[in-house]
C-alpha cells in the first residue's frame, strides 16, 4: 500500500498546530519514538505469545518484532550523535485510549488489537511523511522517509491479519476504530509525544 492508501484510511491528518511544535520538541519526539518502537516489538511477541496455533500471525509478527526493534536501535544511534539521553517518558493517551475499546472474548480480542495495530502503523506512517517535510534536521528527515516503507507494509500486514481471523466483515469495526483514533489525534492533549493530539 502507498501513502495514499494510508492517508485514505486514516480519518484525519495531523493536526499543524502539532507539526508546529515539531522542532522544539525533537527530543521528545526522538525519546518517544524510541519507546514507540521497543513498544511495537513488545507488542508483536506479545500477540505471539497469546495466539501461537496463529501460523500466519508467527510468520509474520515475528518477522514485524525484528524489524521494530533493529528501527529502535537505529533511533538511539541518531539519539547518541545528539546528545538525547535516553530514559523514562511518561506515554501518550493514543494507544492505551484505543486499546480501552477492545472488546473481551478471545477472538473478538485479537480482531480488535490486529485492528488498533493496523492504525497505530497507518498514523506512525502519515506522521513520518508529515513530519520530514517540516524539521530543520535533514538527516532526520532522510530518516523519517526511509521508514515510510516499512510502516506502510506493517499497516498491510496487521490490517490483513484482522481479515484473515475475522469471522465476518470488519469493515464497521474498522469504521469505529478509526473514529475513536480520529478524535485521540484531533483533540487537546497535555502532553507533547509522537501520537499526541493538538497541543495545548
Amino acid at each position: 500500500m502507498s501513502l495514499t492508501d494510508v492517508r485514505a484510511f486514516l480519518k484525519t491528518e495531523t493536526p499543524a498546530a502539532w507539526l508546529a511544535r515539531a522542532n522544539d520538541q525533537l527530543p521528545t519526539l526522538l525519546i518517544d519514538h524510541a519507546h514507540c518502537e521497543k513498544k511495537a516489538a513488545a507488542t508483536a511477541m506479545s500477540l505471539m505469545y497469546r495466539f501461537p496455533e496463529r501460523h500466519e500471525l508467527q510468520h509474520q509478527l515475528s518477522r514485524l518484532a525484528r524489524e521494530e526493534l533493529r528501527h529502535f536501535e537505529q533511533v538511539l544511534e541518531l539519539m547518541q550523535a545528539r546528545d538525547v539521553v535516553y530514559g523514562s517518558l511518561s506515554p501518550a493517551r493514543y494507544a492505551a485510549g484505543l486499546r480501552a475499546h477492545t472488546r473481551k472474548p478471545e477472538q473478538e480480542f485479537l480482531v480488535d488489537v490486529l485492528i488498533i495495530g493496523a492504525y497505530i502503523e497507518a498514523r506512525s506512517c502519515e506522521r513520518f511523511a508529515a513530519l520530514a517535510e517540516v524539521v530543520n534536521d535533514e538527516e532526520l528527515a532522510t530518516y523519517y522517509r526511509f521508514l515510510l516503507r516499512s510502516e506502510s507494509r506493517h499497516f498491510r500486514n496487521y490490517l490483513g491479519l484482522a481479515q484473515q481471523y475475522a469471522e465476518g466483515d470488519i469493515g464497521e469495526r474498522i469504521s469505529v476504530f478509526g473514529d475513536w483514533e480520529a478524535e485521540l489525534i484531533s483533540a487537546p492533549d497535555e502532553r507533547y509525544r509522537f501520537h499526541s493530539g493538538v497541543p495545548i
